[in-house]
């Protein structure tokens, strides 16, 4: 679409439809043209009335002067008022036309004079110009006429049925275009119902990217951090007591987790896989975490792998690394616990991920954090399940299964 007017009504059906209605106006005004030569040249070549030739020919001309500058205008602007100023100079100047020859064959233009009452005048406008077009015209045909009183009944019987044929297909076009209108705004209003669902799925899929976000910084930057403050804490005391080489492996420790949260940040922007699971297969991953943890908690954590460790999904596998990093984060800051074991096993329609402590266990007025209820939502997600209890002896342990 060129035109720019044209190109933002499509955007809807009822655009559409007004833009259809636009462009059969070129056939419309070509079937008027046609209409009206035929019935000039018609007028030019029946014989003339008892006041000559041109009081006809001016009213046949005045139709086409009133269509160019009136009817043209209320077509395209949809404006009642020209429309019916059009009707009326039309409808007057056709009787005029009849007045100076009652034989005259130029009333074929009521053929185009009564589809365009019905299409650019509202519907009782277009009855009450029907139902006044036909009367006047019979009426005039009676004055000018030389007709037998017994003829009358005739005469009007004639007239009943034109106007009943006129106005039955007259409504019949108008509850045509009526429903084609119907259907337009029946179109757009399930266009806006389509839109509005995909601004909702739109913005469900946002939420449900804010929530991964958070449980991917709950479970990366924020537990990076915790260890960061505790090391540094740790820092603190070693240098209070004046032991340097304790500072110098606390400050490499701190650099290197700083560097791996660095790069957390960066993967997580990214949309990749986490920075331990970068180049490494899931238990390699898992023993560099247990060997961090060591050493920033003092704890034992031991990782024991049953079963042939094979190539899992890459959401398997980041659910269950994010499952290790979010237990031993618990387990140091609440557990108090000297050891924790870490257990991997592989079987057929399933992969088990355990993490024992031998800490404090679980408080009965404990309850679930964000991290566990994130953990929850990512194995879910993956048709799995999340255990959380007391351990034998003491202690806790959290299992969480996923399949294969």
């Amino acid at each position: 679409m060129s035109d720019p007017e044209l190109s933002s009504e499509v955007l809807t059906s009822q655009g559409e439809f007004g833009e259809m209605w636009r462009r059969q106006l070129p056939w419309w005004h070509g079937v008027y043209a046609v209409v009206w030569l035929i019935a000039l040249v018609v007028v030019f070549l029946d014989e003339p009335g008892s006041h000559g030739r041109l009081p006809e020919v001016l009213c046949v001309l005045g139709m086409g002067v009133a269509y160019v500058v009136l009817g043209v205008r209320g077509i395209r602007r949809e404006d009642t008022r020209w429309s019916t100023a059009y009707h009326l100079v039309s409808w007057l100047l056709l009787i005029g036309a009849q007045i100076a020859n009652p034989g005259t064959e130029s009333t074929l233009l009521f053929f185009v004079l009564f589809p365009q009452l019905w299409s650019m005048l509202p519907r009782w406008w277009a009855v009450l110009g029907t139902v006044l077009g036909i009367m006047a015209y019979s009426a005039v045909r009676w004055a000018l006429v030389d007709f037998d009183r017994s003829e009358l009944p005739d005469l009007i019987l004639s007239a009943v049925i034109s106007i009943g044929i006129s106005l039955g297909l007259g409504l019949f076009i108008d509850r045509i275009v009526d429903e084609a209108r119907s259907r337009a705004r029946a179109i757009d209003a399930l266009r806006s119902a389509q839109d509005r669902l995909v601004a909702a799925e739109r913005d469900r899929g946002v939420h449900e990217e804010r929530e991964r976000l958070s449980r991917e910084i709950h479970d990366t930057l924020a537990q990076g951090f915790t260890s960061v403050l505790t090391l540094s804490r740790a820092t603190s005391a070693a240098l209070t007591r004046g032991d340097l080489d304790a500072v110098r492996e606390r400050l490499a420790l701190i650099e290197q987790t700083a560097t791996d949260n660095l790069s957390e940040a960066r993967l997580i922007v990214a949309e990749l896989t986490p920075g331990h699971l970068q180049s490494r297969t899931l238990v390699e991953a898992l023993q560099r975490l247990a060997g961090s943890m060591e050493a920033e908690s003092g704890m034992t954590v031991e990782l024991a792998v049953a079963g042939d460790p094979v190539p899992l999904g890459a959401s398997a596998e980041i659910v269950l690394l994010r499952t290790a990093q979010e237990a031993l984060s618990n387990v140091r800051r609440h557990a108090e616990a000297r050891h924790t074991r870490v257990d991997l096993a592989y079987a057929a329609p399933s992969v088990t991920l355990t993490v024992t402590d031998d800490g404090v266990g679980l408080h009965e007025e404990a309850t679930p954090g964000f991290g566990l209820d994130g953990l929850r939502a990512r194995v879910a997600e993956l048709g799995g399940e999340v255990e959380v209890g007391a351990s034998i002896g003491g202690g806790t342990t959290l299992r969480v299964e996923v399949p294969r």
